[in-house]
């Protein structure tokens, strides 16, 4: 009786998946495209074992490349297979080909190679609950963008006829929108007033109704409930965090988390020049967002971070560059309050 192994690479696209199979040894046993279906993959993996009674065990491991429909594709497959499913950072096994030529064939052969050397480049694999979680929060960043445009075209009416409100009157006010409203404008410039107004309208209405399906969602999550209770936090920060972040034990350490969330400087050091170049490119712009107005409020309602930024300040940093280190510095330390056992006092 034996136990025998596999290494799969499954290059994902729409239509179909490009299946390569290897042995433990890295034999090439299968390298074919099949219908986009889980039941494909497990048939072209399973062809590759035999009829042999003597084999009792097989040991699956697949490798999919992040990418649109890739998560659920791991899901079905762990569900009917129990198989072990990584899905792969594709930029970086991009880097890690050795051979200038791309095909579907090569680039399955890869992922199949590297998941079983242990080399394969991880993402993580995020639960479906989490998944739509993310869909709901980033469809809301989308209204909140077209919401900004809009506002922009208004102001930029208001800008080309040299209109200001009335002494005392606040933008975006109940008061400003009835002066807005009011105004004596010709037929093609009070028809695009009207017309932004109702768009505006309309995208405040799918905001506030998006807003109650994520706080119906995260209803009783531990996580969302220890985020709000923290200065400068509030609901879509918090649900935003809990969408992009997920689960903070899943990094190794703060620096890893803040990377991830894009608030920590580029070294571009040279020889005995020492030096930063901005943000990290890759981070999550989205967390980089709420993570960045975060900062803002609590450099300006927390003592203790107030007192902080006023140090760099003093040293002669930018504003902006403030705002990115009590970011960064406040999400490394949040790091250490977030894990499973100090959760455990908020449920």
């Amino acid at each position: 009786m034996v136990t025998l192994s596999r290494s799969v690479g499954l290059d994902y696209h729409q239509e179909s998946i490009q299946v390569c199979v290897l042995d433990e040894h890295g034999k090439k046993l299968a390298n074919r495209s099949v219908e986009n279906q889980s039941e494909a993959v497990i048939k072209t993996v399973l062809d590759t074992v035999g009829p042999d009674d003597d084999v009792v065990n097989v040991t699956v491991k697949v490798s999919i490349e992040s990418c649109s429909g890739a998560a659920h594709l791991a899901d079905e497959l762990i569900c009917r297979t129990g198989w072990s499913i990584t899905l792969a950072h594709p930029g970086i096994v991009n880097r890690m080909k050795q051979n200038p030529d791309k095909s579907d064939k090569t680039d399955a052969f890869v992922l199949a190679d590297l998941v079983r050397l242990g080399y394969l480049p991880k993402v993580w694999l995020a639960p479906e609950e989490i998944r739509q979680l993310r869909g709901l929060v980033r469809f809301r960043a989308t209204k909140v963008k077209e919401q900004t445009r809009v506002k922009l075209r208004l102001r930029g009416l208001l800008r080309e006829l040299r209109l200001r409100p009335p002494e005392g009157v606040n933008s975006w006010t109940r008061a400003w929108l009835l002066w807005l409203k009011g105004l004596d404008l010709d037929d093609v410039r009070a028809f695009l007033r009207d017309e932004y107004l109702d768009e505006l309208d309309r995208l405040q209405k799918k905001i506030r109704e998006v807003e109650n399906r994520l706080a119906l969602r995260v209803k009783g999550d531990v996580v969302v409930r220890k985020l709000m209770s923290l200065d400068g936090i509030g609901p879509i920060t918090a649900i935003t965090m809990r969408a992009e972040i997920a689960c903070f034990d899943r990094f190794n350490n703060g620096k890893q988390l803040a990377r991830y969330a894009g608030v920590t400087p580029r070294n571009a050091s040279s020889g005995q020049r020492q030096a930063d170049a901005g943000l990290v490119k890759s981070g999550n712009p989205g967390l980089r967002l709420v993570l960045i107005q975060a900062a803002q409020r609590l450099m300006n309602f927390n003592p203790e971070w107030n007192a902080f930024a006023g140090r760099l300040k003093n040293n002669g940093k930018p504003h902006n560059v403030v705002v990115a280190a009590v970011a960064n510095r406040w999400l490394r330390r949040l790091y250490h309050e977030m894990q499973p056992d100090q959760l455990v006092a908020v449920m």
